[in-house]
């Protein structure tokens, strides 16, 4: 899954990823396994109440890699395709 994030519609961070969850947008949640417990369990316990799957990750520096950005990622959310009218 890691390998493909780059190209993946996504949102990254926990804010973005919070807001893209409260709106049914998310299809799931990567979350890496050195984040802060404190900062990412409220957004962990949302997706699963939700039936959202939650991945992990090996660390923030590989998240954030594998989704194109230079700095670590606590979370990474996926988007779910947006259907067209």
């Amino acid at each position: 899954m890691l390998d493909a994030l780059k190209r993946m519609d996504k949102v990254i961070g926990i804010k973005e990823a919070r807001k893209a969850a409260e709106a049914n947008r998310l299809e799931s949640l990567i979350v890496a396994n050195d984040a802060d417990l404190r900062v990412v369990g409220q957004l962990k316990q949302l997706c699963e109440q939700q039936g959202i799957p939650v991945h992990m990750a090996d660390s923030m520096k590989q998240l954030g890699k594998a989704a194109g950005i230079d700095v670590g990622a606590s979370v990474v959310g996926i988007l779910a395709e947006q259907k067209e009218n």
